[in-house]
């Protein structure tokens, strides 16, 4: 029971330093003042726990410096909810102290709820402009895998292929881009020049994913498997992240996803055999 509660500690502890440290990450004050208060609060369950040990424990530091790192990679709403799916709340990580500790039943139920409304207040850049990227990566992922699959049979080497698709992928880029402000500015939206950015830059980091292995490998349908596998993998790591972040479905998101992508990829292949040999051409 000591181990259980020392554990519980040292936990309370760490969370108390990583929420100090990403505050200090953060320049939207909003933000800041939100990760203080969940700092403050686990401070308050650390001294809980060293009142009733009687032994001053020392926060995990790798534990504070991986989830800094992964909060600048990939944002801290993704870290701290991903750290609410896999770690629990205090009600799972007390369950089995409440029978000794009594107090901790009202305690573990107060945290639960005050970290969820906390979680909920926090308001990040990257997500408020999750549309936008959506967008972008949604139409390079079907139109590139079509695209590509279409001028691998059409097309003969992979060097004309990635040429044609990095032609027609970033034009497509500011295509969107600009469809996207002049959208945004129709609904007198003021973020519109920010929306475009993260549309066309979602579109084109797809395009040069998508287009890389063309610009490698010399068999065109060794590349094209490989393009494929790229594709279904930038749609997992996306979804994962969007449905972490945003509390979402992973699984009916990922699969629809992937189905449509990798559906226009295989209609695309057989219209470009058919076109191939319907007119005869052969590049």
């Amino acid at each position: 029971m000591l181990k259980a509660a020392i554990r519980a500690q040292k936990a309370e502890i760490t969370e108390c330093h990583v929420y100090t440290e990403l505050a200090k990450l953060c320049k939207d004050s909003h933000n800041a003042d939100v990760l203080r208060s969940v700092a403050d609060a686990e401070k308050e369950h650390a001294a809980f726990w060293e009142g009733k040990t009687g032994i001053t424990v020392k926060p995990d530091r790798f534990k504070i410096f991986k989830t800094v790192f992964m909060a600048r990679l990939l944002g801290f709403t993704f870290v701290l909810k991903r750290m609410e799916k896999n770690e629990g709340t205090a009600s799972k990580r007390y369950a089995g102290l409440i029978e000794a500790f009594p107090e901790l039943e009202q305690i573990s139920r107060d945290e639960a709820e005050h970290e969820k409304k906390l979680l909920a207040m926090l308001d990040e850049e990257l997500l408020q402009y999750v549309g936008s990227i959506v967008l972008g990566l949604n139409d390079a992922l079907v139109e590139l895998t079509g695209v590509l699959a279409g001028f691998t049979l059409a097309l003969g080497e992979t060097k004309v292929i990635s040429l044609a698709g990095l032609v027609t992928g970033i034009s497509a880029a500011f295509s969107m881009a600009a469809s996207e402000y002049l959208s945004c500015r129709a609904d007198g939206d003021p973020r519109a020049v920010k929306s475009a950015l993260y549309t066309g830059g979602a579109y084109i980091v797809t395009v040069a994913l998508l287009i890389l292995p063309f610009l490698l490998i010399a068999n065109k349908f060794i590349a094209l498997g490989i393009t494929l596998v790229t594709a279904v993998f930038i749609i997992f790591i996306f979804n994962y992240y969007l449905a972490t972040a945003k509390d979402l479905n992973f699984r009916r998101r990922f699969l629809e996803m992937t189905v449509i992508s990798l559906g226009v990829a295989t209609l695309s292949f057989f219209i470009g055999w058919l076109l191939k040999n319907v007119l005869g051409v052969d590049v």
